[in-house]
């Protein structure tokens, strides 16, 4: 998907064209120092991201805590 940052002026003056880009792509707009992002609510396309390999490969917080405690018995214990 495609993006587009713009400043405040910009989007300000043409609030209707960013609006419009935004059911195609991601709309950011520059305030200074923050950025927002143009998002439509009731738009029909789904702009999240499908699950993929490394999400399918993904453990719980319990598989983590458990992995690591053996790492760090093996390092200290078993020296």
């Amino acid at each position: 998907m495609d993006m587009m940052v713009i400043n405040s002026k910009e989007f300000a003056a043409n609030q209707q064209k960013y609006f419009d880009l935004a059911m195609d792509k991601d709309v950011y707009i520059r305030n200074g120092e923050n950025t927002f992002m143009v998002s439509i609510a009731n738009s029909k396309e789904k702009k999240y991201l499908q699950p993929d390999d490394d999400f399918r490969r993904a453990i719980t917080m319990d598989e983590l805590l458990e992995n690591v405690l053996d790492d760090v018995h093996k390092f200290y214990v078993n020296k």
